[in-house]
């Protein structure tokens, strides 16, 4: 609310433009003059939180989203719509050209290729860009240079010359601004060609051929990570839908690689392929590639990531032949008889070695431990990434409980969004043995704060907290629990509501609370002294008995980026500065 109330105090920033050339804001009462949008310089008096708090502004609210969805069924409406947003915010696609981009989609594990493929490009030496969606704790996590985050005077400058641009030509087009999402991509090309990156990493969206990044018409390499059933409501309901839409990244002459996908999906993406006049590489296992230092050590955990390690070799590997070897080539690519193009083994260079084994990418597969509290994250959300996400967790889980002092209490904290299957995903995860199974809404803390960057618009907050009810009813389904309808306030004069009857599935108004109940004060990063704490009814702290019992606590997060990145805010301090 307070960030709020700042935007709408100085909600006539913009709108007080007098003149091209020479306009003049107000901000609480401080006037500041700054010469025109031509050279965009950055406004002194605009903080970082003023900035999230007005990109927050261009978020698409539930009915706009659907507005969105129908236009969706033409693809060059919206790449011309991205053109013009392009080009009022003084970029022109030619510009994009020479950025050097590896162009990323898929349904699982995009994001990790884009990491592996960042890490080992700038263990050569250049200088990267990377933009990846969603963030976990701060926006700009979405724009790296060099692999962090953007800090937050190179973002607060960089927004304002974007906005300012955008807000200026408005009244000439309509009164139309970016959403949320297009702005953001607009944003990183202008941070990559005014930082003057080597190369951009850029992940998709959504999708691809609709995506706005799809702006992009020479990136150097493309590639696709494994396909799976996701934002259906856009992108189709079955794999073939997907991958068509997948395979409107490919570019004409702009080698392309793959995964191995789903039986469905290989003819489609081999067609979209030929349409586009694209050669696609199908790329081999990891465990094919022969390394002077044997088996090829991961710095992200899970097998699942040996897909995306191998698709990431081969990006890397294209746009380092492109870029340094323009007139040679490394051993050519073959046909098999089943008429799949088979992508070259080579042997990895010890660099490339070392960007795989460095690479970190927070919130997925990762593991942190504070005292006698293990916590599991992993922003797993579709049926396939979930699948990944139990097979690393029992694995993970298992190796720390047989460390263990004593007896160990197992905790569920989940929460999932949009129209994914949760009632399928939480089936997956019954077999695990979780002593208790907690329920809260994406939303950080309940208690009032300017926490801008975690901020969502998109969806109501009765919306949320009865998606986490039917999360938890379908959790005590799989269970053969019943559908009890006695049920009670949670905490003193607060939110959701917990089944008298059962004391191992609870709902809580937040992801604070949820983790302070869940530690019983046990964890010494969320036990700060002065911290603000919500009442929990005293019925509710009888039930946390286990916990405070137990030798020791593991915590499995997952279902969604979003709650891990909630949960990231208060167990990882470095991640909120």
């Amino acid at each position: 609310m307070v960030c709020m109330s700042r935007v709408l105090q100085w909600g006539s920033v913009f709108a007080a433009r007098l003149r091209k050339r020479d306009w003049v804001c107000r901000l609480s009462g401080l006037t500041v003059r700054y010469s025109s949008t031509e050279t965009a310089p950055h406004i002194p008096s605009m903080e970082y939180q003023d900035a999230i708090c007005t990109l927050n502004t261009l978020q698409t609210n539930a009915s706009a989203l659907e507005q969105v969805r129908r236009e969706r069924s033409n693809p060059q409406v919206q790449l011309q719509a991205m053109r013009g947003f392009l080009e009022r915010a003084g970029i022109t696609v030619d510009e994009l050209d020479h950025l050097n981009i590896i162009h990323v989609t898929g349904t699982k594990g995009k994001g990790s290729t884009c990491a592996f493929t960042e890490q080992i490009l700038r263990s050569y030496g250049f200088r990267t860009g990377f933009y990846s969606s969603p963030h976990l704790v701060q926006v700009r996590e979405r724009i790296r240079i060099n692999g962090q985050p953007i800090g937050k005077e190179i973002f607060t400058k960089y927004f304002w010359q974007v906005y300012g641009r955008l807000y200026e030509t408005k009244d000439a087009h309509g009164g139309t601004m970016p959403a949320y999402f297009r702005f953001l991509t607009i944003l990183a090309f202008h941070v990559f060609l005014q930082e003057k990156v080597d190369l951009a990493v850029i992940e998709v969206g959504i999708g691809g051929a609709y995506d706005c990044t799809n702006i992009i018409r020479r990136p150097w390499v493309c590639g696709i990570s494994s396909l799976g059933i996701d934002h259906t409501q856009i992108l189709g309901d079955t794999i073939e839908k997907i991958a068509w839409q997948k395979g409107g990244i490919f570019k004409p002459g702009v080698p392309a690689f793959t995964v191995k996908q789903p039986e469905e999906a290989m003819p489609v993406l081999k067609d979209r392929a030929k349409e586009m006049r694209c050669p696609l590489w199908v790329c081999p296992e990891l465990e094919d590639y022969q390394a002077d230092c044997g088996p090829l050590h991961l710095g992200l955990a899970g097998k699942h990531q040996r897909f995306n390690a191998s698709l990431a070799l081969q990006l890397s590997h294209t746009w380092l032949q492109k870029r340094c070897l323009p007139d040679r080539s490394f051993p050519s690519n073959h046909l098999e008889n089943s008429g799949v193009l088979q992508a070259t083994l080579f042997k990895p260079t010890s660099i490339m070695v070392k960007g795989l084994a460095d690479t970190e990418w927070p919130g997925r597969n990762q593991t942190l431990k504070h005292g006698d509290v293990t916590y599991f994250l992993d922003g797993a959300h579709t049926m396939r990434s979930m699948q990944a996400c139990v097979q690393w967790f029992r694995e993970t889980a298992a190796q720390h409980e047989r460390n263990a002092s004593g007896h160990v209490c197992r905790v569920l904290l989940f929460n999932a969004t949009g129209e994914r299957d949760s009632a399928a995903m939480l089936k997956l995860l019954v077999p695990y043995h979780f002593d208790f199974a907690v329920f809260c809404p994406n939303i950080t803390e309940a208690i009032t704060s300017c926490n801008a960057d975690q901020q969502n618009f998109n969806v109501s907050v009765e919306n949320m907290l009865t998606r986490c009810l039917d999360n938890e009813r379908s959790w005590r389904l799989h269970h053969s629990f019943g559908d009890n309808e006695g049920t009670q306030l949670l905490l003193n004069n607060g939110l959701p509501l917990v089944p008298e009857k059962k004391g191992d599935t609870l709902v809580f108004p937040c992801i604070l609370s949820a983790l302070e109940w869940i530690t019983q004060g046990r964890d010494p990063v969320l036990a700060t002294p002065g911290k603000r704490v919500l009442a929990v009814k005293p019925n509710i702290v009888a039930k946390a008995a286990p916990l405070r019992n137990a030798a020791e606590i593991q915590v499995l997060i997952t279902g969604s980026l979003h709650l891990v990145g909630g949960a990231l805010k208060h167990l990882d301090a470095a991640s909120s500065q």
